[in-house]
């Protein structure tokens, strides 16, 4: 059955969709992205502990991907516009009350309602652009909703970046929640209500479990990488996920009407392309956490010239991304994805290479190939995903893709931040051997604090800052290669196994959308002509 949709739309009407729907998600992964800048400054201003930073970056990014398939499975019931405008205004308000946040504890609060709110929006953006666009001029649409998922965190950056230049971190706060004004008033004016309630169930023990088990695993993840992975909180949260998980499994394969079916996940297009973007973006925050670490610190850059030297990177995705449906056309699915997937390993392998002595020249040589490796992966793989459901599972289609994101953004600050703080820690040990004890720790902790401990020993301390630009880049080294044969394996993978086309039944499923729309069309023309009411056409 046919995407209902509630207003018709034109050539020109689609574009406004697109870019509205591009400006929400915009919004969305900018959030995640953005707070890495401004934690220093909430650190200074509200006293928090590292275990306290890593949640008010992470607690949106539990938030998120615990919810998102839910939320797109009752967007796609109740309306995607519906549930986006109320997500906008949820993730406006909570914005502004993490701006005046006084204790770090209502901060991360606010960061989790914000996740909630990103929840409702980001399932709508790509369903209502695959439910209003025809066939012919889809795969376009999704190659420019991709670039956008793909470059956001670096217009995230680069703006809070800007701000923090004249202004402290609460204003970034601000401004995430004018923005979100700005996308609810697009949003409303630009884009129909589209959503398949014939289609659509309520499933309300498949989303507890799914929002439970993820919920869960993505905690667990964040804890073991804080505390350990023998940490009695970690160990629970990986036991609740298993139970939750291996529960919604069994219970969507029972149930006659499932909120996710888990058997597509036999389909070649849709288990190669959740798993392109999962570790696409693995990747991606991971080196976010340790990249900007070293333009801040081994560089010296500030926070707006970090950002701004990141730009190159939506510099390459923009317009790649736009390249790539034409090389699927040309070489296939199979072929453009795991070429992607070379290239982001081949690129973070350069940027493993870094050390003290490297210059912005070697980061951006890397920084360019990982470019062509996200815009050939994200495109194909978010093509993949919604090419091989029918449109009235485009919602719960989205959802996936987008918590193939989330959670591949959670295993990457996990894995590779753990890996990063093990390798300097290892590499730092013996260079504390002399300094009183509670200087010792804070080298310890981080690069940063090694190189702040060492400024204050005036010339003393060089060869102190030259062990500590050391541990870094071997920590570097260590997460970055780790990511680099993550996304080798998973090009391995997708060679193996990804569709070299899209596959028929995608295109059998568009061609009876396209007819049903014209039938549908036909009839209401037939009952305004005849004064026939058109329920009895129907």
């Amino acid at each position: 059955m046919k995407s209902r949709i509630t207003s018709s739309t034109g050539g020109a009407g689609r574009k406004g969709i697109l870019a509205s729907m591009c400006l929400a998600l915009v919004l969305v992964v900018a959030a995640v992205s953005s707070v890495n800048l401004a934690l220093t400054g909430i650190s200074l201003d509200l006293g928090t502990t590292s275990s306290q930073l890593t949640w008010i970056a992470d607690g949106y990014t539990v938030a998120l991907a615990a919810l998102v398939l839910p939320f797109g499975a009752l967007g796609d019931r109740f309306g995607r516009r519906t549930l986006l405008l109320i997500g906008t205004v949820v993730f406006g308000l909570a914005a502004l009350c993490a701006a005046v946040a006084q204790s770090a504890g209502v901060l991360i609060g606010c960061r989790v309602v914000m996740g909630i709110g990103a929840a409702m929006i980001m399932p709508g953006t790509l369903s209502t652009i695959t439910a209003v666009f025809p066939a012919a001029k889809r795969g376009r649409a999704v190659s420019i909703w991709a670039g956008f998922a793909s470059s956001g965190a670096i217009l995230g950056l680069l703006t809070c970046g800007f701000i923090l230049e004249w202004a402290t971190w609460r204003a970034t706060f601000v401004a995430t929640a004018v923005l979100a004004a700005v996308a609810f008033a697009a949003a409303l004016m630009l884009t129909p209500n589209t959503c398949d309630p014939n289609e659509t169930v309520i499933d309300m023990p498949g989303y507890l479990l799914s929002g439970i088990g993820i919920g869960a695993l993505i905690f667990a993840i964040i804890d073991g990488a804080e505390a350990g992975w023998t940490a009695t909180t970690a160990i629970t949260g990986l036991v609740v996920a298993a139970t939750a998980l291996v529960s919604f499994v069994c219970w969507e394969l029972r149930t006659p009407t499932p909120m996710l079916d888990v058997r597509l996940f036999r389909l070649r297009g849709f288990s190669t392309g959740t798993l392109g973007l999962t570790v696409q973006f693995l990747c991606l925050f991971g080196f976010f956490l340790v990249g900007l670490q070293f333009l801040l610190l081994m560089l010296g850059y500030s926070p707006l010239h970090s950002a701004v030297c990141l730009l190159p990177l939506g510099m390459v995705v923009m317009p790649m991304s736009r390249v790539a449906p034409h090389l699927v056309e040309k070489f296939g699915q199979r072929a453009v994805m795991s070429t992607g997937l070379a290239c982001l390993a081949a690129g973070l392998g350069l940027l493993s290479l870094l050390d003290g002595d490297s210059s912005y020249w070697h980061f951006l040589a890397g920084l360019i190939v990982v470019g062509f490796g996200m815009a050939f992966t994200s495109t194909p793989a978010t093509t993949a995903i919604v090419t091989s459901l029918p449109r009235a599972k485009q919602g719960v289609g989205s959802a996936v893709n987008d918590l193939s994101r989330e959670f591949g953004s959670a295993l990457g600050i996990a894995i590779l931040g753990s890996l990063y703080n093990a390798g300097y820690r290892n590499s730092i040990s013996g260079a504390t051997v002399g300094l009183p004890p509670e200087a010792a720790h804070h080298v310890e902790e981080s690069a940063g604090a090694g190189l702040a401990v060492a400024a204050r020993m005036g010339p003393s301390g060089q060869q102190l800052a030259d062990r500590t630009r050391d541990a870094f880049a071997a920590g570097l080294g260590d997460a970055l290669t780790a990511g680099a044969l993550i996304a080798l394996l998973a090009a391995g993978f997708t060679l193996w196994r990804a569709p070299r086309r899209n596959a028929l039944v995608t295109a059998q499923h568009d061609e009876l959308d396209e007819l049903d729309e014209l039938l549908v069309d036909e009839l209401r023309a037939i009952a305004a002509s005849t004064h026939i009411p058109e329920a009895m056409m129907t």
